[in-house]
């Protein structure tokens, strides 16, 4: 009788452990998509081959709207106690994600890897740049983009423009604009919207500064809005509207320039490579893309989606989720990513793959984003991010409406985004 129960609690113990060996540990991801395409169904692929791959993970990946759509979703889930394990936001949220502990630092797991900081030293440097807060790396790059100039090559040859030579300066783009503009078309457009006013915006501080580090400080408690230079590119604008008008008057809409270009209204837009892929594939005329022309030098800005890792999970949790992390910026994915969705790829070593080589010679507009990289920086990024987003936008708004001057709209964008850092110096 003896043997027969232990024959049946060991058949007991079996079965438990069988069970518990077959139920996976089950993470949720929040993701955004701000761009045209199909990146939320390619995130969904690149987590089904993790999760085929993990028997003993599973991964939800939950898509959930823009990237401002993300971080609310992100902070309802954490108050109502059902946060998610990792997500992808905005790398410029890295100090608002660390000062609310939204998000956990990952230098622990990095050191725990014996594959940890080769992982990390491989990541360019351009977009390493805005994974630290104080010395910790609080992300990870994934879905990063710069901003560059597309152009109709079939709108340049109507005119007498040469295809292949692009503007290269504020004043060609200038005199590009107003001969490739008509009642039909502007020569120009550019995204003046909230939310995406403060990216473009920081191009062109880059490229007409003189300070080396156009509208912040690298520690995210400095703003220099209101310089003199900085007034002088937000005229720039104003000018390309109601002086030159090759720009649609007004607040441009970010989501519209792609439509616009790719129906022939707008000659040239500053987009991000995030779009490639989509005007790619659907383009019915010739297009080039090009550097963003140079003011004072050249310059633009970087921006785009990081992995961060929530705050407080358990450290199996957490293990998971690098994992995840590792598997999706695998040097071949970063790669395929880059080709199916015209992000930028992530990695050095991505630019050592037969994969992106062969990309390259046969599409070699793909590659600019990368050359122009050596130019680029971080887009506006401050503590309370959102807020100074905000601060920034409307201002610049209410000089395109024609309310402030731009020297006025500055100012005021200075003094209210000082008085938000203040807490912070």
């Amino acid at each position: 009788m003896k043997k027969l129960v232990g024959t049946l609690l060991a058949l007991v113990m079996v079965l438990s452990l069988t069970a518990a060996i077959a139920e996976p540990l089950n993470l949720t991801m929040y993701f955004p998509v701000n761009v045209g395409g199909s990146a939320a169904a390619l995130i969904d692929a690149m987590t089904q081959d993790f999760n085929a791959e993990n028997p003993d993970i599973h991964v939800d990946a939950v898509y959930t709207g823009n990237y401002d759509d993300t971080v609310t979703a992100i902070q309802s889930a954490i108050q109502g106690g059902n946060a998610p394990d990792l997500f992808v936001s905005l790398a410029t949220q890295r100090f608002t994600m660390a000062d609310t502990k939204m998000a956990m630092p990952l230098d622990d797991l990095i050191a725990a890897d014996p594959e940890g900081q080769a992982f990390i030293d491989d990541f360019i440097d351009g977009f390493m740049l805005d994974s630290y807060v104080d010395g910790s790396i609080y992300s990870i790059p994934f879905q990063r983009s710069t901003m560059v100039m597309y152009y109709n090559k079939d709108a340049f040859r109507e005119v007498g423009l040469d295809p292949d030579a692009p503007p290269t300066t504020w004043d060609e783009l200038v005199e590009y604009g107003l001969k490739l503009t008509n009642e039909n078309r502007k020569g120009v457009g550019l995204a003046l919207n909230s939310g995406s006013a403060q990216w473009g915006f920081t191009g062109f501080s880059l490229q007409n500064c003189t300070n080396g580090v156009g509208l912040m400080s690298a520690d995210g408690k400095h703003i220099y809005f209101n310089t003199p230079e900085n007034v002088e590119a937000l005229q720039f604008w104003l000018d390309l509207q109601n002086k030159y008008e090759i720009m649609n008057k007004g607040i441009v809409q970010w989501t519209d320039l792609p439509t616009q270009f790719l129906a022939g209204e707008v000659a040239m837009i500053y987009h991000t490579t995030g779009n490639l892929t989509n005007i790619k594939n659907n383009a019915t005329f010739d297009f080039g893309v090009c550097f963003l022309p140079a003011g004072r030098q050249w310059g633009a800005p970087t921006g785009g989606g990081n992995f961060y890792i929530t705050n407080g999970i358990s450290e199996e949790r957490q293990q998971a989720a690098w994992k995840f992390i590792k598997f999706c910026c695998s040097t071949e994915r970063a790669a395929q990513w880059s080709i199916d969705t015209g992000y930028v790829a992530t990695r050095e070593s991505c630019y050592e793959t037969q994969l992106l080589k062969d990309y390259y010679a046969g599409f070699p507009q793909a590659l600019v984003a990368y050359e122009q990289l050596q130019y680029a920086q971080p887009e506006l990024t401050t503590y309370s991010a959102a807020e100074m987003w905000r601060i920034l936008n409307d201002n610049i708004q209410a000089a395109v409406t024609g309310e402030m001057t731009a020297e006025e709209a500055l100012e005021a964008a200075q003094e209210q985004g000082e008085e938000l850092l203040a807490d912070y110096q």
